[in-house]
């Protein structure tokens, strides 16, 4: 069939036309509207795109969570990438997903391509739902029945952290990220302890002395209290120079670490091939990456032995996928974020490359609360530590948006916290 003038409709503003749709469809289906939602059922702010077609009834959902800054991605995915897609037919998502990448001309960083992510997966939740198909049946199905997930156990002491893990395997977890905190600030992810250094011009401060000396008496406790069957896991969480890297990587060794994360700031990533060149445990990083340039950077030049993505920072399901075939060729696995700040959703788009991929490594859980269940049904849960991807067509997972409302975002929170990450003599620190 032909495209005639009336497909090209106008953006939300009235403005300009639509591009005209590059090549004819085979059906009248097109994309009608883009909106983000934001909602905060656990306080954290999440942001969900969604993307109706002229079908009624027929919408997808997808995750552009970027906690830190999500006023901005709403502001680009309703301002500037919604009108680019209005009008087009929903099921060409690589041309689609290519469009709104380039058209911003500075490409990439977390903004641009979580307002991308949230575009994308929705798309794939429209394809699933068109085919009556599950993502991961489009993506070539199973190569594993569910997916093993990590938990956290943190705590003020040693003791608390321990107790913690305890309990998480009696749940069924057999992989547990150990934090403990300290004192002042204490260690990312973990309870400090106030006025940890009095004399100090910070006294809640974060010395690296001190951490470097406190974790491997961490993990030398818990393979004494929980044996050598359980795997566990750290998170740096970015504080660390290359050389102070490496040092706690070689203390770590005894303790057979599954894997030690985030250990040097994004500033530094191309140091990360001789840090973990250096490391007897295995290096995950990825997370704060915010291309899919530069997290096939850090696969193809040896930076990172399991890559450590959030699927929404580089673009959605779509570059995800290359990604990990990439990681699969040349011998890295994945090792997914996905902790409270990511969406029901978002969720689910990881759990459909997790399953589908011989690459998969490890998959971080979160267990979210009944609020959470309310605004999104479906949301996918942990059973004696594994995840399974819905049997539903797309995704599986759907938003209330009623339920939504009840929950409105608060900015400033992870400010409040990051802007007083400092040393003991109060210099600024990566949080």
């Amino acid at each position: 069939m032909s495209i005639s003038h009336a497909d090209q409709l106008l953006d939300a503003t009235g403005g300009l036309p639509q591009a005209q749709p590059p090549w004819p469809s085979r059906d009248a289906l097109r994309v009608t509207a883009v909106r983000a939602v934001v909602t905060a059922p656990e306080g954290t702010p999440l942001v969900v795109v969604r993307v109706d077609t002229s079908d009624p009834g027929l919408y997808g959902l997808g995750c552009a969570t970027f906690t830190q800054r999500y006023a901005a991605v709403v502001a680009a995915v309703e301002e500037h990438v919604g009108p680019l897609v209005v009008g087009r037919h929903p099921a060409d998502i690589e041309d689609i997903t290519r469009m709104i990448h380039y058209s911003s001309y500075w490409r990439g960083g977390p903004v641009l391509n979580n307002a991308l992510s949230g575009v994308d997966q929705a798309l794939w939740d429209i394809a699933g739902k068109r085919a009556g198909m599950p993502v991961h049946e489009l993506l070539g199905g199973r190569s594993r029945a569910a997916v093993e997930v990590y938990s956290h156990a943190a705590g003020a002491t040693v003791a608390e952290t321990l107790a913690q893990a305890e309990a998480l395997l009696a749940e069924g977890y057999r992989h547990i990220r150990l934090q403990v905190g300290g004192p002042g600030l204490g260690t990312y992810g973990a309870p400090g302890t106030p006025n940890g250094y009095p004399r100090s011009p910070h006294p809640d401060g974060w010395d690296v002395n001190h951490y470097l000396a406190a974790t491997p008496a961490l993990f030398a406790a818990a393979r004494e209290r929980l044996g050598d069957e359980v795997s566990l896991m750290h998170d740096v969480h970015s504080r660390l120079t290359p050389k102070q890297a490496v040092v706690l990587a070689r203390a770590l060794e005894p303790y057979r670490l599954s894997f030690l994360e985030d250990v040097v700031p994004p500033e530094y990533y191309d140091r990360l091939p001789e840090v973990r060149a250096a490391s007897p445990v295995p290096i995950a990083v990825g997370e704060q990456l915010g291309s899919a340039a530069d997290a096939a950077r850090l696969v193809r030049d040896g930076g990172v032995d399991l890559l450590r993505l959030h699927t929404s920072s580089v673009g959605g399901l779509t570059p995800t996928r290359k990604l990990v075939a990439l990681a699969e060729l040349l011998g890295v696995r994945t090792a997914f974020h996905s902790p409270g700040d990511i969406s029901p959703v978002g969720v689910a788009a990881n759990l459909a490359v997790d399953v589908n991929t011989p690459a998969f490594g490890y998959q971080e859980s979160h267990s979210y609360n009944e609020a959470t269940h309310e605004v999104f049904p479906g949301t996918p849960v942990v059973r004696d530590g594994y995840l399974t991807p819905s049997e539903q067509p797309g995704w599986g997972v759907d938003l209330d948006e009623k339920a939504a409302l009840r929950h409105p975002p608060v900015k400033f929170l992870h400010e409040r916290w990051s802007t007083q990450v400092r040393r003991p003599d109060g210099g600024l620190e990566a949080p």
